[in-house]
């Protein structure tokens, strides 16, 4: 396994019809689509009556922000067509439902498909969303570089070695490796199913060109984005579901 591979994300066409897919044959390699609200939005609404369920549908209605509904319709119309097609039914047949929250048993905890066939995870920013699913737990999430002072702000909740290491950078390199850090952490509490009720502080996955470590059970990838964001993914690959 080559821990320190990136991924380049497909960039699908919701308007035409999709055929189905297949999962690599390698359980640890996720598949990844990358949608633009931008790009795909139009196609997204056309699709969004027949496709999203009444709770996304009350979910993208509450949105004050019209870029903010767009890209929440963009990214679980998406979702959608990427599971229905990995499990050949309809994007308005995939079986979901909510695993307990890890934090307070709640009802609210990661999604997933019913069956527990194909894990998932869904990530987005600004007008980009990243998915990704697998035949093992995953984790994505995409970031929009900070700027400096938010960057600047916020590196304290870091792993003491990832200060560190962005002390060390030319300050204009800062920001750019605080994302890193971000999105990989994030991909990770993501996959394990706690998101940010775990301590960012706890894991050092490096802020530099590549993930310098692991959790264990885990392998983390760092994903292709368009300039300004970075994008990580987490794969589960210790043979657990």
């Amino acid at each position: 396994m080559n821990r320190t591979a990136r991924y380049a994300p497909v960039t699908p066409a919701l308007d035409e019809p999709m055929k189905r897919l297949e999962l690599p044959v390698n359980p640890g390699t996720p598949l990844l689509w990358a949608l633009d609200a931008v790009r795909h939005g139009d196609a997204a609404e056309r699709l969004a009556a027949a496709v999203l369920d009444a709770e996304e549908k009350r979910r993208a209605a509450a949105f004050r922000r019209e870029t903010d509904r767009r890209c929440y319709i963009t990214a679980h119309v998406g979702l959608r067509v990427l599971l229905g097609s990995c499990l050949g039914v309809r994007p308005a047949d995939v079986p979901l439902r909510r695993e307990p929250c890890m934090s307070c048993g709640g009802p609210h905890g990661r999604p997933v498909t019913r069956d527990g066939r194909i894990h998932f995870s869904l990530s987005h920013s600004g007008d980009l969303a990243l998915l990704a699913c697998a035949a093992v737990r995953v984790g994505v999430d995409i970031e929009a570089v900070p700027r400096p002072e938010h960057a600047r702000e916020l590196t304290g909740v870091l792993h003491p070695t990832e200060i560190a290491e962005l002390a060390a950078l030319p300050e204009a390199e800062r920001p750019a490796g605080f994302a890193r850090a971000w999105s990989r952490k994030e991909s990770y509490l993501k996959g394990i199913g706690t998101g940010l009720a775990r301590s960012l502080s706890l894991d050092h996955l490096g802020t530099g060109p590549v993930p310098l470590s692991h959790p264990v059970g885990w392998t983390i990838h760092d994903v292709d984005a368009p300039e300004g964001f970075v994008a990580a993914v987490a794969v589960r690959h210790d043979g657990g579901s």
